[in-house]
């Protein structure tokens, strides 16, 4: 290149350049103009920014981008048209209504994103033609129905329509007419059914395939063979589907892999042994289908696998993990299966591996010795593994000092919980030790969990008095001692538990995919929950419990569950519970709970399942709230009037009690007239009835 070549290569420069920073003052094509009208009107909603009048600078309208025609190679020149709408951009902006075809006329689109709206209706089939479209989100909306036919998008790198209520059969011409640049798509969370379409092959530059939560079947061949063909392919999601038979062996050729999630479909037979052709792969989820035989050497030794998880299958055996080979491992879950023999002694060289699950599975004997050097592990659940020596078990696991959960639910049956003084868990967050039938007292080693959150030892045939010292902890959110044989007062203490004063503390999960335990639902069994699902919740039902309700309880402006039912609790139920905003459940019911229910807890504007039946009160229900929603069988078992089963007298002929639940008007003369009685007779009333003191 001489210097006048240079020259004219900088000058050119300096144009192209200026023409890019005059785009404050460029105006758009009209045809564009018209199509982002058009859009607009199709909308029930305003989108901001945008105006009620449309002009020509829609260049500067919120989420529009443009760019010239220079820039686009289109040509220069100085009419309207130099400026096209290129990126039309406007996630999460509530926008309502459908989609106009309009779109399909901006030629030069080369993003667009509407994501997470509420927009409605089908998918205009002009957005499937627009040829230099490059990214297409329509993710997290309404959209149904099938999506159109005959797509041709031969510029297109990342399709997602993921999160919507789209239905019929997955195209199989998606990377057709040249479109095999596409390296992201995502149909997950929709209502596709019938088979995987053999077309998927041809996106041969396909990094990311997530066919997730959808209705896909396929028996034998379930996954066509094509789709082994995608050497690009890292991400591979097909979980929660209806794909069943046998794993193919050619999942082996995807060399590249790194995460692969099978989960939750009908896959049978053996793991096939190919994981040592999987390089790269780090995580393999294939819980919930109905695998058999024994976990496949090329995966039990896999160097690269970080999260395994072949939970809920019927996998048997005894597991043999090689530790000195899987140098990334870091959650193991392989609870619901049929593991026998003991529990692998090995576990602690796995040097990273920090979350386990064994629970549901048929061991036998007691928690390792040489798990005291399992110093990585922090989440262990081994519910239901018939496990004997809890004593043994405690002292060994106190010695894994980043330990934060630990679930023993279902074992150790009917032995004594140790009250060994020199037990501690410093870092334990959730203790899960229920349905085990323990004996003795709740011991005092407990209190050194200063950081609890989650304690259940419910289930169990614990006796003595409920400590004190409960009320310590500060991070606690979720108590329950129910179904135990506990005796004397609630302790005031817990009226002051920070966490339910000041909302619940945080609370880490172990993993993506790693569920902490087994919690039982009523009439359904039992199903794997996690711990932001669980609500806060005090649970001291069926023990021996006596004494009054604190009043105090007003302060756990957090609380959403109370439950007291079936104790000996007695006195009025107070007032001031209905300054427990946040609570959904109160059961009160099984007591010797005496006086009215309050009426102001009608102010109570979440609850939504509340019993005070069988106590010994009387008057009249309140009305209104959520009280209006309740059955007869919440006030069984009382003196009460005003519900279904029990209506109150008619007239003022009935105990002064049964006026509750009328407006102030209706009886504030005769509680002017009970005023005056008591300044002029008040010996006469020595003998009335309990009911005038309740007002």
């Amino acid at each position: 290149m001489d210097a006048q070549d240079f020259w004219v290569v900088i000058v050119i420069g300096f144009c192209f350049q200026a023409q890019i920073l005059s785009s404050q003052n460029f105006t758009c094509n009209p045809n564009d103009v018209k199509a982002l009208e058009d859009f607009t009107s199709s909308l029930k909603t305003v989108i901001d920014g945008w105006g009620s009048s449309f002009s020509s600078d829609c260049c500067k309208w919120e989420g529009i981008t443009c760019s010239s025609s220079f820039s686009l190679g289109i040509g220069l020149n100085n009419s309207i048209d130099t400026f096209r709408v290129v990126k039309l951009e406007l996630p999460s902006k509530r926008l309502a209504g459908n989609l106009s075809a309009s779109l399909g006329t901006l030629d030069q689109l080369r993003t667009l994103n509407l994501s997470q709206n509420y927009l409605i209706g089908t998918l205009p089939t002009a957005l499937f033609h627009l040829r230099n479209l490059e990214l297409l989100d329509l993710s997290f909306n309404d959209f149904s129905g099938p999506i159109p036919f005959g797509i041709d998008l031969p510029s297109i790198k990342f399709l997602d329509i993921s999160q919507n209520l789209l239905n019929g059969s997955l195209p199989g011409s998606i990377c057709d007419n040249n479109s095999t640049q596409l390296r992201v798509l995502n149909v997950a969370a929709n209502y596709f059914s019938g088979n995987l379409p053999p077309g998927f092959g041809d996106c041969t530059s396909l990094e990311d395939l997530d066919l997730s939560t959808n209705y896909l079947t396929g028996t034998g061949d379930a996954i066509p063979k094509g789709l082994f063909g995608l050497r690009k392919l890292t991400q591979l999601s097909i979980q929660d589907n209806k794909l069943a038979g046998p794993l193919s062996e050619e999942f082996g050729n995807l060399i590249n892999l790194v995460r692969l999630d099978i989960s939750s479909n009908g896959f049978a037979g053996t793991i096939p042994d190919v994981f040592y052709s999987l390089e790269k792969l780090q995580y393999f989820v294939a819980h919930s289908n109905r695998f058999g035989g024994q976990i496949p050497p090329s995966l039990s030794s896999s160097s690269t696998l970080s999260l395994l998880n072949l939970r809920n299958n019927s996998l048997q055996g005894s597991i043999a993990l090689n530790c000195s080979a899987m140098i990334s491992l870091t959650s193991l879950d392989l609870g619901s299966n049929q593991f026998d023999g003991p529990i692998p002694s090995n576990l602690p060289s796995c040097r990273h591996l920090s979350d386990v699950n064994l629970a549901r599975n048929n061991f036998t004997g007691e928690i390792p010795e040489n798990f005291k050097n399992f110093h990585s592990l922090s989440y262990l659940s081994l519910s239901n593994c018939s496990l004997s020596n809890i004593s043994s078990a405690l002292q060994i696991l106190q010695q894994c000092h980043n330990l934060t959960t630990l679930v023993l639910t279902f074992n150790f049956h009917g032995e004594q919980f140790p009250a060994d003084p020199t037990l501690h868990f410093e870092k334990l967050k959730i203790l899960i030790i229920a349905y085990c039938r323990l004996t003795g007292s709740i011991p005092q080693w407990l209190s050194t969990s200063s950081r609890l959150q989650l304690l259940d030892i419910s289930w169990n045939q614990l006796e003595g008095t409920i400590p004190v010292w409960f009320g310590n902890f500060s991070n606690l959110f979720y108590l329950d001692i129910s179904n135990n044989s506990l005796s004397g007062e609630i302790p005031r203490s817990l009226t002051g538990l920070w966490s339910l004063i000041n909302g619940r503390s945080s609370t880490e999960e172990p993993s993506p995919d790693f569920p902490l335990f087994v919690w039982r639902v009523s009439g359904r069994g039992l199903q794997y929950n996690r711990v932001w699902s669980f609500r806060p919740t005090l649970d001291f039902s069926n023990n021996n419990l006596s004494g009054a309700i604190w009043p105090d309880f007003r302060k756990l402006r957090s609380l959403h569950v109370l439950d007291l039912k079936y104790n000996r609790l007695s006195g009025p139920i107070p007032t001031s519970l209905s300054e427990m905003v946040s609570l959904e459940t109160l059961d009160l019911s099984h007591n010797e709970l005496s006086g009215i229910i309050p009426p102001s807890l009608v102010d109570l504007s979440f609850l939504s399942k509340f019993s005070v039946a069988y106590n010994e009160l009387y008057g009249v229900v309140p009305t209104g709230g959520q009280f209006l929603t309740f059955s007869s069988s919440s006030f069984e078992g009382n003196s009460l009037c005003g519900y279904d089963a029990s209506p109150c007298p008619s007239g003022e002929d009935g105990p002064l009690g049964t006026w509750y639940g009328k407006s102030n008007k209706d009886y504030t003369g005769v509680i002017a007239g009970l005023g005056v009685g008591f300044v002029f007779g008040i010996a006469c009333f020595v003998g009335i009835d309990r009911y005038v003191w309740t007002f």
